[in-house]
């Protein structure tokens, strides 16, 4: 059994932690880690849904043909859609969409819960938020005036991810034509690119593809608008592989080793499975050019069913990857499989926005997981939204013991905003914008001490 020590001292964050891009965290109110039940972190984003604006999660399942969050579940999961489910062409699934995101911002009222003499109005700037009136418009300009023209560019890349699931916007990829080490973050890897890049773009720009999606729904932006549109989907797309490399590099974690190198992504859903191909992680291959081979694990409860499932126990051969995934709690694949001898021990663990600090049930759900990266000296990346959520992630880490070895601004971050569905005017937040990395406890035990630990509580 993996030695999840529960010692919690509130100590000051160690000293030993290297420069960093933001400020050090100050008291932060540790969170409760009692609760009874396995949580879902889709069904609390419903939840949430449901708290701010009441009724907005049962119109998304009805705009879905949809009974219930169970329905969507099933098909998230590969089951076989209810009858209705889908879309008779581009102009249903937008409208359908932009539905979704029809209430006031200002008092939250939903279409049905209008008179018939009131109907709800967008903002003409951004196109993105709602209005009862102009008396709710009014009232709500203070908070929206300050995100209006950032959520002007959200509804833009809501309509241009279309391209990519169509196929019709393929990313960029190739061999890295800069040594790897050049390429610092994404000034630098736009750069490498240059003219093949505005040559790709140029293409998507002019295709038929673009046309047919822009004379579907609202008047088409300018081309400079688009262009940044494409680029920001890029980053969001390949933020994930070259946080990934981020954590290889400065974590030291050798993938030159005989047999390859192992990485596990915790937490894993559908979200990182359900439309996630093997080529959207070559970025690693060309970022560790002669590489003995990557492995790349996805683990979690929500897995997408039609994602791979096998996990070879074999070696890998030189200049190969392999991304496969378990459905389960880390823990639990850790005990049956790696302890066991099945799986090759871990390299790197990463947690793509694992949430542990936002409610008692996920930090319940999460805390073995961290316990057991900590007593067996894992090296462990994991990312988060804003500096906010860092502030608290950090606190909850050092109340836990481990040894923070970095923290700070993500230069992967996706370039994409990305809305808050229940609070339009809440700022947006982009992926992994910011990581920390630990590695082992703060207060490091031998390995005799670590066994007597685990005696004592066996």
């Amino acid at each position: 059994m993996a030695p999840w020590s529960q010692q919690q001292k509130h100590k000051k964050p160690p000293s030993s932690v290297a420069p960093m891009v933001v400020t050090p965290p100050k008291a932060v109110t540790p969170v409760p880690l009692t609760l009874s039940k396995r949580p879902s972190i889709d069904a609390f984003g419903f939840v949430s849904l449901e708290n701010n604006v009441p009724g907005l999660s049962q119109l998304i399942l009805q705009k879905l043909n949809m009974k219930s969050y169970e329905d969507y579940k099933l098909v998230i999961d590969g089951g076989t859609p209810i009858s209705g489910f889908g879309f008779r062409c581009l102009q249903e699934m937008f409208q359908r969409m932009e539905d979704t995101f029809r209430f006031c911002a200002q008092c939250r009222a939903l279409p049905s819960g209008l008179s018939d003499s009131r109907v709800l109005r967008y903002c003409k700037s951004c196109r993105n938020v709602y209005y009862c009136g102009p008396e709710c418009q009014r009232l709500d300009w203070p908070a929206h005036k300050r995100v209006c023209q950032v959520l002007r560019l959200v509804a833009v890349d809501r309509l241009m991810e279309w391209l990519l699931v169509t196929g019709d916007f393929v990313l960029l990829s190739g061999p890295w034509p800069w040594p790897a080490e050049v390429v610092q973050g994404w000034y630098t890897w736009f750069s490498m690119w240059g003219l093949h890049l505005n040559a790709t773009l140029d293409a998507v720009l002019g295709s038929h593809a673009m046309t047919t999606l822009w004379a579907s729904v609202r008047p088409r932006p300018g081309s400079d608008v688009l262009r940044d549109s494409l680029k920001w989907l890029q980053t969001d797309t390949l933020s994930q592989p070259l946080t990934l490399g981020l954590g290889l590099r400065a974590l030291g974690i050798d993938v030159g080793k005989a047999g390859g190198c192992t990485v596990s992504v915790v937490g894993a859903s559908h979200v990182e499975t359900f439309l996630t191909r093997p080529g959207d992680y070559d970025e690693l291959n060309y970022m560790f050019p002669g590489h003995l081979g990557l492995r790349v694990i996805m683990i979690g409860v929500y897995v997408a069913t039609g994602f791979s499932q096998s996990t070879s126990t074999s070696l890998l051969e030189p200049g190969t990857f392999q991304l496969s995934s378990q459905r389960g709690l880390y823990h639990d694949f850790w005990e049956e499989q790696v302890e066991t001898g099945q799986i090759a021990h871990q390299d790197l663990v990463v947690g793509f926005h694992p949430g542990f600090h936002s409610s008692p049930d996920l930090m319940e759900a999460w805390l073995p997981t961290l316990l057991l990266l900590r007593d067996y000296k894992i090296p462990t990346l994991m990312t988060i939204y804003s500096h906010q959520e860092l502030t608290a992630s950090l606190q909850i880490l050092v109340d836990l013991d481990t040894h923070i070895t970095a923290y700070g601004a993500n230069p992967s971050t996706s370039l994409k905003p990305k809305q808050i569905y229940s609070n339009p005017n809440k700022q947006p937040v982009y992926c992994n914008a910011y990581y920390i990395m630990f590695l082992g406890s703060s207060c490091q035990l031998d390995k005799r001490q670590l066994e007597e630990k685990v005696d004592g509580r066996v």
